[in-house]
């Protein structure tokens, strides 16, 4: 295991809605000809003993020592293009089915088992799965038909109402400058590579749904519609 990248520090697992789990991790990376270092969630979803991971952040032996007891990772998913770099240590690790959509590039030669598409078969019950149509790389959201609605986005959607403890200082500062803390936002990052249009929100908001669990920032509980339609509307005038 000691070609993948080290596992760095991570928050606790915690439960926010029954049998669906979230962690906030440690991203270190280049993007833009900047180093950043900051802060990124999984997403993990039980179905009787078999759990699904969502925007895979690589745990210490602690954190897989916990993850463990809520279940067997069975599935594998990645949503957004831009994330992965953790995919496969946990493959590796627990060979469970690798889930992305068509067109996906994955590191280290992983290629996924089965391909993530709208109205197709799906990792766990009561997902379905809504596709960015208009964006240069392939981005999708997962639906959990529970609790009204939860959306688990990777980077069109975040919620990053402050920094945490997973920043390093030049990152903060780059980052508050950039605009990135604000609270149901749309990714900055994401929205300069990916160029997105407003038709992909039009169709997003015909589906309901009240919360989000994003690839960055905290849960959006309730409100999550009202909110992003708000901010769809500042953005893009629909």
């Amino acid at each position: 295991m000691d070609h993948f990248p080290a596992a760095q520090p991570a928050g606790e697992i915690k439960e926010v809605f029954p049998d669906v789990f979230f962690v906030t991790g440690t991203m270190k990376t280049e993007l833009m000809g900047a180093h950043w270092h900051f802060s990124r969630n999984m997403t993990i979803v039980r179905n009787g003993t078999e759990l699904t991971l969502i925007n895979s952040v690589r745990l210490d032996e602690a954190g897989l020592a916990r993850l463990d007891a809520l279940g067997t990772v069975t599935h594998l998913v990645k949503i957004g293009s831009l994330h992965g770099e953790d995919d496969p240590f946990y493959k590796a690790r627990y060979n469970p089915v690798f889930w992305a959509m068509p067109g996906m590039q994955h590191k280290l030669g992983l290629v996924a088992d089965k391909e993530l598409r709208a109205g197709g078969e799906m990792p766990f019950p009561d997902c379905s799965v809504f596709e960015f149509k208009t964006t240069k790389l392939p981005e999708c959201i997962l639906r959990i038909d529970r609790a009204g609605g939860i959306l688990v986005a990777c980077d069109s959607l975040q919620n990053w109402i402050s920094d945490d403890e997973f920043f390093s200082d030049e990152s903060r500062a780059m980052m508050r400058q950039m605009g990135f803390f604000q609270p149901a936002n749309f990714g900055p990052v994401w929205m300069q590579v990916c160029e997105p249009k407003a038709e992909d929100f039009v169709r997003l908001f015909e589906i309901p749904f009240r919360h989000t669990l994003c690839g960055h920032g905290a849960p959006l509980i309730d409100t999550a519609y009202d909110d992003y339609r708000k901010r769809s509307q500042s953005v893009f005038g629909a």
